[in-house]
């Protein structure tokens, strides 16, 4: 049993940091548009991502998933019948809705609001799905096979080749925006033309009914739920250039993406957290254990928010060599919404903590409600508040989506696992991050949060975690005793 779970924690911090490493990597890229491209040019590019995003969800429709569940149950003689199946089917499927999206092109370029002058991109998009879907089923077929290092170099061999291009195109060639489609269309070319030969070896030309049968029943319940999670998090870009303009929403992309500091590390707990609630959910104090995560984890990621909230704006505006910043001078109206996504984030970090009890009772189908109901309060509230307090209100939106989700999630999960959270602590900590958020903004829009002033509120946090017993000391003690105790 031992020697499983360590091939699971193996296998589990190589993809987790090969994720995380590849985000990182991508993040890279934000401030180098911020310091070479227009807001509007960046504005443009984010919306044609966010059309990418939502229709590779559409393309593979949970494919991928049903693939892993019935290659991995079959006999090593259905092995290839299976990734067969799958990918026969999932190309053709490819194959179809890539001509209707070329056929459809006038409609589709109105619909995304592509300026005339690039219009062309649009033929990216198609070709970067394209592509993309087609490496889906090799790649899911080396997570079966556990061969998680060489899964790991083509991801991050695929980034290292999309940056290196987007550098050459950009700064050697001075290309315009289409060097990021174009670097990216390269990358994922190279990721299939490199699966090309395990395609090969699996392959066989043969589609089996009654697995594809099978593949399909499971396959299309995860479309809505995985339709309504990825509208969360892109729906916002469309509607904000709806309502506003190219270089507003550039603006407002460039500051989302300093959320990144907190979704890696919602990511990096996510990677630990699914293995780690499986292989303990047996315990006898399972349940203790899960609400204390909880607890720990919101102490540890407000602790990031609020130095990150109070100094964002001063590390962004660092000038490096040749007047070079985390993001451009031009992006730097936009920081004030950093805040609000960084505390969506950890709301999404509960959110992931609360699929405790789906996940071990097995009633994952109370997840495309959780999601659904995410989605409708984002495209909700961003129609209602943008008009009103632009940027700011795509911002709220996105976390009162975030809230939706883990508040939805959290009913759910109790009815079916319920656990006893530490719910004194949590609630005071949340209203201490709303104290201080308000404190935050007036003092902001009042122009006197100088230096000083966020010292004097970051003094004021920590004291009040300790005063109020959310951290409590002799609690720490044990359990950093615990921690660094060796047997």
């Amino acid at each position: 049993m031992f020697d499983k779970i360590k091939e699971l924690t193996k296998d589990t911090v190589i993809y987790g940091i090969s994720t995380i490493i590849g985000r990182f990597l991508n993040f890279l890229l934000v401030p180098f548009y911020t310091n070479v491209f227009e807001p509007q040019d960046v504005g443009i590019y984010s919306n044609i991502y966010a059309y990418i995003a939502f229709l590779n969800v559409v393309f593979i429709y949970g494919m991928d998933a049903a693939f892993m569940k019935y290659n991995s149950a079959a006999d090593e003689k259905d092995k290839e019948i299976t990734y067969s199946t799958a990918y026969l089917f999932l190309t053709f499927t490819t194959l179809i809705l890539s001509a209707l999206l070329y056929l459809g092109k006038d409609g589709m370029i109105r619909l995304m609001e592509i300026p005339h002058t690039y219009e062309h991109l649009y033929n990216y998009l198609i070709l970067i799905i394209l592509f993309d879907t087609l490496a889906i089923v090799p790649f899911a077929n080396l997570r079966l096979q556990r061969k998680s290092l060489k899964f790991t170099f083509i991801k991050l061999g695929n980034i290292s080749l999309n940056i290196l291009l987007n550098l050459v195109l950009v700064l050697k060639l001075k290309m315009d925006i289409e060097a990021i489609f174009m670097a990216n269309l390269a990358a994922s070319a190279f990721s299939f033309i490199v699966l090309t030969p395990d395609i090969y070896r699996n392959f066989e030309l043969r589609v089996d009914s009654r697995y594809l049968k099978l593949m399909l029943k499971f396959a299309i319940p995860y479309l809505p739920a995985s339709m309504a999670a990825t509208l969360v998090q892109v729906v916002d870009r469309p509607i904000v250039l709806a309502l506003t303009d190219e270089k507003t929403l550039g603006i407002y992309q460039a500051n989302y993406k300093l959320g990144i500091f907190m979704m890696l590390i919602v990511q990096m707990f996510q990677f630990a957290w699914q293995p780690f609630l499986l292989v303990n959910s047996k315990e006898k104090n399972a349940k203790e254990i899960f609400s204390k995560v909880l607890t720990l984890f919101l102490i540890a990621s407000s602790l990031l928010w609020i130095i990150l909230s109070l100094f964002i704006d001063d590390i962004a505006t660092i000038r490096f060599w040749d007047g070079v910043s985390l993001i451009g001078y031009k992006y730097w109206s936009g920081l004030v919404i950093v805040p609000i996504i960084l505390l969506a984030y950890i709301f999404n970090g509960m959110y992931v903590n609360f699929q405790a009890g789906l996940y071990i009772e097995e009633k994952t189908k109370y997840f495309p409600i959780v999601t659904g109901s995410g989605a409708a309060v984002n495209i909700a509230s961003n129609f209602l508040l943008i008009p009103f307090l632009g940027i700011m209100g795509a911002a709220l939106a996105t976390l009162f989506s975030y809230i939706t989700m883990a508040l939805t999630l959290f009913y759910f999960s109790q009815k079916v696992y319920r656990i006893k959270y530490e719910y004194g602590k949590i609630s005071k900590l949340l209203l201490l991050i709303l104290a201080i958020s308000v404190a935050y903004y007036i003092f902001y829009y009042q122009g006197i949060l100088n230096f000083q002033m966020k010292i004097l509120i970051l003094f004021a946090f920590m004291t009040i975690l300790f005063i109020t017993k959310i951290i409590d000391i002799n609690e720490l003690s044990s359990l950093t005793k615990r921690l660094v105790k060796r047997e």
